[in-house]
């Protein structure tokens, strides 16, 4: 698997997450992030049970550009 990197939270510490990839071979995101607490994690399920085989996590609102650029509008 060819992952391209996109870019990391610039104030995450250590720069070590959130994170943007995509993947070369089907144009997919790969996003690293902060794992919900349990108030979020609960909301979500209200919406949208989250599967076993599933995860949902938190990017901040300023890797929009982040994501923009993976998904070629950037």
């Amino acid at each position: 698997m060819a992952l391209r990197f996109i870019g990391k939270d610039p104030n995450s510490p250590n720069t070590n997450s959130p994170t943007v990839w995509v993947d070369e071979a089907d144009g997919s995101l790969v996003i690293q992030g902060w794992k919900l607490d349990e108030e979020t994690t609960a909301a979500v399920n209200a919406t949208a049970p989250i599967p076993d085989h599933e995860t949902v996590l938190r990017i901040p609102a300023r890797m929009a550009p982040f994501l923009r650029e993976a998904m070629g509008d950037g």
